[in-house]
């Protein structure tokens, strides 16, 4: 930084006529869609030395998709979470998720 120049902090408040919340607009809200406009992916991560397969991402309600997820743990005796959109999946079960999830009504992007 060189001498002269301004510092452009940003505090997160709007002052004009008293307080008032400022919005963020890097926040977009998740349009809702119906299980065959998805285009799901597959992913695998490793985590604390085990594989976690991810899928996603999923613009489903909460609720919605906490049920898909449950049913999909049921069939194929698994665990796993639904966070940020994805679902996770304890083991590399990419082959045994594909036909559930299509049966379900859900589409998959080209090459996963």
């Amino acid at each position: 930084m060189s001498r002269g120049t301004k510092l452009d902090i940003f505090i997160g408040s709007d002052i004009k006529e008293g307080w008032a919340k400022v919005e963020d607009s890097h926040q977009s809200k998740k349009e809702l869609l119906e299980p065959s406009k998805h285009f799901l992916h597959f992913a695998k991560e490793k985590r604390n030395g085990k594989v976690v397969t991810l899928v996603g991402e999923f613009f489903l309600s909460d609720e919605a998709a906490k049920e898909v997820l449950k049913t999909i743990k049921k069939k194929l005796g698994c665990g796993g979470a639904f966070k940020d959109g994805f679902m996770e999946f304890q083991g590399e079960l990419k082959e045994k998720l594909r036909p559930l999830l299509v049966d379900s009504g859900f589409r998959f992007k080209n090459g996963h």
